[in-house]
């Protein structure tokens, strides 16, 4: 199996793009296989085998094989990019309670609210909005004089909450109330190595 390591990912995942943002911003060598979701790809015999749960992203990097975007933001950390999961058992917590608030609020709030518009998925618009306002309510207070979410400088939460959050717009959800929010979305985005989603034109990012 080829050394370099090999994400299954799909372009407007934001799970899949995650781990695309943080192998870039690490500077590891990969490249990106894309599984179609809309011809349903992620259930054929050859991807089901990599991850039975039929879902993206997942990484081959050599003989290890691991699915779920947050896991894999860990592995690389911990084998690439150390400076991204800090060693202090305390900074490392406050990590974990961000890649929770992730995998959580961001999930069920402007992740969902987007899914609703860009996926047609049959959610709770009003719910996702609620959620979504909680969690970026959150992300404001604590990011008061704050460049990043834990210490100074970027770890694997900033990533794990980058893609959802900076694309809230297309679900409907407002980032213009959360100034420190768009702070430190501009940051990532100043990093060396950073890669950006495409911007799908629904909800707010249509009349951008």
């Amino acid at each position: 199996m080829s050394n370099t390591l090999r994400i299954h990912s799909f372009p407007l995942s934001g799970h899949g793009h995650r781990v695309e943002l943080f192998a870039s911003l690490a500077g590891i060598a990969h490249e990106v296989i894309t599984v179609d979701l809309a011809k349903g790809e992620q259930q054929g015999e050859a991807f089901l085998a990599l991850n039975p749960v039929g879902q993206v992203p997942v990484i081959e990097d050599g003989d290890t094989v691991i699915s779920d975007s947050n896991a894999i933001l860990v592995y690389l950390a911990r084998k690439y990019a150390p400076a991204y999961l800090p060693s202090d058992p305390v900074a490392e917590a406050e990590v974990q309670k961000f890649l929770t608030l992730a995998a959580g609020e961001v999930a069920f709030g402007p992740a969902a609210a987007r899914l609703i518009n860009v996926f047609n998925a049959p959610l709770d618009a009003e719910f996702c909005k609620t959620i979504a306002a909680r969690v970026l309510g959150k992300l404001e207070a604590h990011l008061a004089g704050r460049d990043f979410l834990v210490g100074t400088a970027p770890t694997i939460a900033d990533v794990a909450i980058y893609s959802y959050v900076a694309h809230a717009p297309e679900g409907d959800i407002s980032l213009e109330p959360y100034p420190n929010v768009r702070r430190l979305l501009s940051n990532i985005e100043g990093l060396k190595g950073f890669k950006p989603m495409p911007v799908t034109p629904v909800g707010l990012s249509a009349a951008a």
